[in-house]
């Protein structure tokens, strides 16, 4: 079996030879591991069973600060070097006049795309779209202004994600042309305890652009996959409803995973799991391993599950606990 037919069985709710994985690492995570195993190397053995393919870019305007495709600066001087914090506002009212949308880069989507693609690497492939949608919204107006605005200013709001929606479902059309099996969208929605901005508003906002991105991918015959942090247990039903296949990420701090795949395992494959908050940071490499294999049986059972960590890999893990969820989720030791 193959790293891609693994993937593509357990989405399907299948039994695999064993559950596929996907590791992903932010840059000071990723240098840390590199530097404790002395291998320049070593992300290339793990055996990931997933890429991204992400048009997003970044250019370096000064040192650490990166402008985005969309024109927000990300200040990236402190602790976060993958992201950054909001550097500017590009819509300071309500007003979508004062704001010039970009088109998509279909020449830079389209290189991007066939260079991975001539590798013929033995993986699923997934278009990422990041910032699809809320996170997008607030990128340009900023995350306040945005919540207010949902109650004040509801046409602005409807515009705005109207604007965002058609630009993305250009990037969708351009890389559903291509011999990949999904689109993976990224928008944060939730916190700790219940969702951002509310169901309300999600519904009300989110939900039918998010409707319409689904439907396209679909309607290309490929699958459809959501990221997003914290917990919103509160829109499983109707993320299923509008064609929802895969969920990333989940968190053990605020999901029961036992309660979750009894509930949703037979609608939607999990993506996630392995704790970024409290297990790999805070525990000892024995119990890393050994809640990672847990979590593996219980999740794993009957397909439906994509185990990985429930973000990419920040930079105050050990490494040590990195190598061991490393070689409990692969079928032999690699490290």
């Amino acid at each position: 079996m193959t790293r891609r037919e693994r993937v593509l069985k357990a989405i399907r709710h299948e039994t695999t030879d064993y559950v596929p994985y996907s590791i992903s690492f932010t840059k000071q995570a990723y240098e840390k591991t590199k530097n404790y195993l002395k291998d320049e190397n070593f992300f290339e053995k793990i055996g990931n069973h997933i890429v991204f393919i992400e048009h997003a870019p970044f250019e370096e305007i000064k040192p650490e600060y990166f402008r985005d495709e969309f024109g927000v600066v990300w200040n990236r001087t402190g602790v976060d070097k993958d992201i950054g914090v909001i550097d500017n506002s590009l819509i300071p009212e309500p007003d979508i006049s004062l704001y010039e949308f970009p088109e998509p880069d279909e020449a830079g989507i389209r290189n991007l795309i066939e260079s991975y693609l001539k590798k013929k690497e033995d993986v699923a492939v997934f278009f990422g779209i990041g910032f699809s949608m809320f996170e997008r919204a607030w990128s340009l107006c900023g995350m306040e202004n945005l919540l207010v605005y949902m109650k004040t200013d509801p046409d602005f709001v409807h515009a705005l994600m109207e604007r965002i929606c058609e630009y993305n479902l250009k990037k969708i059309d351009i890389a559903c042309q291509y011999d990949i099996d999904g689109v993976h969208f990224g928008d944060d929605w939730g916190q700790q305890h219940g969702l951002i901005m509310g169901p309300q508003c999600w519904h009300e906002f989110i939900r039918p652009r998010m409707k319409r991105m689904y439907k396209r991918v679909k309607d290309h015959g490929l699958l459809v996959s959501q990221h997003s942090c914290g917990d919103i247990s509160e829109l499983f039903p109707a993320l299923i409803e509008i064609g929802l296949d895969i969920y990333q990420t989940f968190q053990p701090e605020i999901y029961d995973i036992r309660e979750i795949k009894e509930k949703y395992g037979d609608k939607l494959c999990f993506w996630g799991g392995i704790s970024t908050q409290r297990l790999l940071p805070f525990e000892s490499p024995e119990v890393v391993a050994e809640t990672t294999k847990r979590t593996i049986e219980i999740m794993g059972k009957g397909g439906g599950y994509i185990a990985a960590p429930t973000h990419a890999i920040p930079g105050d893990v050990p490494p040590e606990n990195i190598v061991a969820m490393i070689n409990a989720m692969a079928p032999e030791k690699i490290f």
